[in-house]
């Protein structure tokens, strides 16, 4: 008898994790406060740590249809526009870890998630279902929803975010803090661009406090736009508070034109602060875990926090199954299997920060000197090599 699993929260980390358990056999309900599913406008990177998973659930050609796949990551100097090669993406990451990198519209990976656990069972993920509290006894575990009705399992998986209810309610209470960073963000339609602008490239922007991220989406139809500045103000940690276009263009005072231009081009920019939470030392408790942001929330500066969920869910549902005569035990294998790694994301996001904004970028000539230097190919298949060679299948469990 294969566990009954409850997953709380439809996001993207949520659903891989669902799908994973289905294709395993397991008796899976996904519970989501939302009343519809939708995902923010926004862009979202997947390497082939991620891909990997993804397409070993069955979801190649649903990825291949929605996603772009750039030829590689630039870096480029905020006023000059300078430009640096940091690696090789399309036939380099086939050739190199044998899956490729893929950008995509978090809304369209989203849909492609929720059509293959829904096709795995049509009435898998339960809408308009918010948890507010769990618990758990030796024989199971148990969610009271916001209507009052209580839904029984034999494992809960927390995978609903930063603000996870099943993290306060049975691991730990959150303790975030300002990182001292905001962030714009958004999507342009390609046509609005230049030729120049709509390379297939991962671009990111390097200055003395604050850079900017652009990467196409959706085969080139749409561009992903990200711009993270240091600030005093603390808004509200969300990802759908609008902002206009003439504060985020202003923003980049002194920036080069191409940074004005993308600005400029945005549809609805959103704007949020970023968050620093320390990496937690025991997410599960029992028959309860967590995955993604509810477990390791990190700062988006490796292009790793939908990766990680990806391959949260995808372990733990190898652990699961390897271990389902005891979930308890299952779980504890889970999270000794992945909390080194995480760590070591969260840790080394929040490292990529103090590189990409360093007070060394506004000086000309020391600028091109730090980047030649911390961007060598060297240094950068030492920070990267070892994410994006993770391989889902042959972590034992």
């Amino acid at each position: 008898m294969r566990p009954k699993v409850l997953v709380a929260g439809a996001g993207i980390g949520g659903l891989a994790a669902a799908l994973a358990l289905q294709k395993r056999g397991f008796d899976v309900q996904v519970v989501e406060r939302a009343n519809e599913l939708r995902e923010v406008g926004a862009g979202v990177q997947l390497s082939a740590n991620a891909v990997r998973p993804l397409y070993r659930l069955g979801l190649e050609q649903a990825l291949l249809s929605i996603a772009s796949e750039p030829a590689g990551k630039r870096f480029r100097l905020w006023n000059t526009g300078q430009t640096w090669k940091l690696f090789d993406f399309g036939a380099a990451s086939l050739a190199q870890y044998g899956f490729p990198y893929f950008t995509l519209y978090r809304a369209d990976l989203h849909r492609v998630l929720v059509d293959a656990v829904r096709a795995g069972h049509p009435d898998a993920i339960r809408l308009n279902a918010a948890v507010v509290d769990v618990a758990q006894d030796a024989r199971g575990v148990r969610a009271v929803l916001a209507d009052g009705s209580v839904l029984e399992a034999d494992v809960l998986i927390g995978a609903d975010g930063v603000h996870s209810v099943v993290r306060e309610k049975a691991i730990a209470i959150d303790k975030p803090r300002f990182s001292g960073c905001v962030a714009w963000r958004g999507v342009i339609p390609a046509e609005r661009l230049p030729e120049r602008l709509r390379e297939p490239l991962g671009v990111n922007w390097m200055g003395p406090g604050s850079h900017v991220v652009h990467y196409p989406l959706r085969r080139g139809e749409l561009f992903n736009f990200v711009g993270i500045l240091e600030k005093d103000v603390w808004p509200e940690e969300s990802w759908t508070a609008q902002g206009t276009v003439e504060e985020c263009v202003a923003d980049f005072e002194g920036w080069h034109p191409d940074v004005h231009t993308l600005a400029a081009s945005l549809q609805t920019p959103f704007l949020w602060a970023l968050m620093v939470r320390e990496p937690m030392h025991n997410w599960t408790d029992g028959r309860i875990t967590l995955l993604g942001d509810a477990a390791h929330a990190t700062l988006p500066f490796m292009s790793q926090g939908a990766a990680m969920a990806i391959e949260d869910g995808y372990v733990l549902a190898r652990c699961l199954e390897r271990h389902g005569d005891d979930p308890a035990h299952a779980l504890q294998v889970y999270q000794a299997l992945r909390i080194e790694r995480t760590t070591r994301i969260v840790r080394g996001s929040a490292d990529n920060l103090k590189r990409f904004h360093n007070p060394l970028l506004g000086t000309p000539g020391v600028a091109e000197d730090y980047v030649n230097r911390e961007w060598n190919a060297e240094r950068v298949n030492e920070r990267y090599d070892w994410v994006f060679s993770y391989d889902v299948d042959a972590v034992p469990v």
